[in-house]
C-alpha cells in the first residue's frame, strides 16, 4: 500500500495530457446568431492593443453559396455622421465656424428658428427640428417610388422646416437626420466646396482611405461588396443600389470596416482634430445621454464609455466604436434579410469592450 501513490504518480506523470478544450470565440458565435436571426450577412472586425482580425458569417447574395468578403464595402448609414462632424470640427479649429453662433449667421433664412438654433445643437441633436427622414417612404413598398430618386439638401430640409419644431432649441436631445443636412450645407457655404470634396480632402485623402467614398447620386456600390435587402409585399427585395442623396451628410458614404477602423482609430489618436474639441466631441451633454458632437458616446454593460456611431440605410446597418485610448476598436456591417430580430449592435459592444 505505501507504493501506492508514487506509483499513481509516474503514471500520471507518464500519461500525455488531455488537450485543453478550445476556448469559445463569443464574436464568431455573435455573427452566427445575427445570420441565424435574419441577417443575409455579417463581417464584423475587432482590433485589441494593435492585433486585429475580422469574422464574417452569412452569404453576399441569397441566391448564391458565396461568402462575404472579409474586405468588402457596403453603406455606412449614419455612421457619415462622424465624418461631418468632424470636417465641422475643423472648420471651428481654423476659426472658419463657431459652435455657439446661431446658424441664421451662416445660413441665413435657411431655418425659421436660425436664429435660436446654433450649430453646436446640430451636432448634439438638440436643435429640434423634425427628422425629415420621418416623411420619406422608407419601408416597403413605398421605397420603389423614390429608390433612384435625386433629393437635393434644401427639400430635405423643407419637408423638416414644414413641420414645427419638435420642442424648443436646446431644451433636449432627439436624434434628427435633418442636423446633419444643416451641417453639410454650412461646409458647403463655409468652404464653396461640395461636402464630400471636403471629407475626400480632409479625412479619406490625409487617412489612405483608399477604400471609401462620397457616391452623390452614384447607385451603384464600387468594388466587392455583399447586398442587402428589404422585405416588399412579402419578398425580400435587394435594395443594394439606390441613390444616397437621400441620406446625403447625414448618411451616404461607402466604406469597409479596415477604412473606418484607420479612421476612428486616427479620431481617438487627436490626428484629425484638437484635443479640446475632441473631448467635447466625446462628452456627452449630461449624464443621462449618449451623444456627444456627432458621435454616439454609449456605456457598455460592464461600465466603458465608448465612443463611435450606429448606422442604417436601406439594406444595411453598420457600427463603428472605439475605446477613448484607442486600443479597442470595433467595425461592423449587417446586410440585412428579415432580421436581425435583437439589438445586435449592443451585443457587438459589449462581446467586444467587455471581453
Amino acid at each position: 500500500m505505501l507504493n501506492t501513490v508514487p506509483l499513481v504518480l509516474a503514471a500520471s506523470l507518464l500519461a500525455p495530457a488531455a488537450p485543453a478544450a478550445a476556448a469559445p470565440d463569443p464574436v464568431r458565435a455573435l455573427a452566427r446568431d445575427i445570420v441565424s436571426s435574419g441577417a443575409s450577412g455579417v463581417q464584423i472586425r475587432t482590433v485589441h492593443n494593435g492585433h486585429s482580425r475580422t469574422v464574417t458569417a452569412g452569404v453576399s447574395e441569397l441566391d448564391s453559396r458565396k461568402p462575404l468578403s472579409p474586405n468588402g464595402r457596403f453603406r455606412i448609414g449614419s455612421a457619415t455622421k462622424m465624418f461631418t462632424s468632424t470636417v465641422v470640427l475643423q472648420l471651428v479649429a481654423e476659426h472658419r465656424i463657431l459652435l455657439d453662433t446661431p446658424v441664421d449667421q451662416y445660413l441665413p433664412g435657411l431655418l425659421p428658428h436660425g436664429k435660436e438654433i446654433t450649430v453646436r445643437m446640430l451636432l448634439q441633436h438638440t436643435s429640434g427640428l423634425y427628422d425629415y427622414t420621418e416623411s420619406l417612404p422608407l419601408l416597403e413598398p413605398e421605397l420603389e417610388k423614390i429608390r433612384y430618386r435625386h433629393h437635393s439638401p434644401e427639400s430635405m430640409v423643407a419637408v423638416s422646416t414644414a413641420k414645427p419644431l419638435d420642442f424648443p432649441p436646446g431644451s433636449r436631445h432627439s436624434y434628427s437626420n435633418t442636423n446633419f443636412i444643416v451641417l453639410g450645407m454650412l461646409i458647403e457655404r463655409t468652404t464653396g466646396h461640395a461636402w464630400g470634396t471636403e471629407a475626400a480632402q480632409r479625412i479619406l485623402w490625409p487617412l489612405g482611405l483608399r477604400h471609401t467614398s462620397v457616391p452623390g447620386d452614384r447607385t451603384g456600390i464600387p468594388g466587392p461588396h455583399a447586398h442587402g435587402y428589404q422585405e416588399m409585399n412579402g419578398k425580400l427585395v435587394d435594395v443594394t443600389e439606390l441613390n444616397p442623396s437621400m441620406a446625403w451628410a447625414a448618411g451616404e458614404i461607402i466604406s469597409t470596416t479596415a477604412d473606418l477602423d484607420e479612421f476612428v482609430r486616427a479620431l481617438a489618436a487627436g490626428r484629425l482634430v484638437p484635443p479640446d474639441l475632441l473631448t467635447q466631441m466625446t462628452t456627452p451633454r449630461s449624464a443621462t445621454e449618449e451623444y456627444g458632437l456627432g458621435v454616439r458616446t454609449p456605456v457598455t454593460a460592464c461600465g466603458n464609455r465608448v465612443f463611435g456611431h450606429t448606422g442604417g440605410i436601406p439594406g444595411f446597418q453598420t457600427v463603428a466604436f472605439t475605446s477613448p485610448d484607442g486600443k479597442q476598436r470595433v467595425e461592423a456591417s449587417v446586410t440585412l434579410g428579415r432580421g436581425p430580430d435583437f439589438d445586435w449592435t449592443r451585443a457587438v459592444l459589449d462581446k467586444v469592450f467587455c471581453s
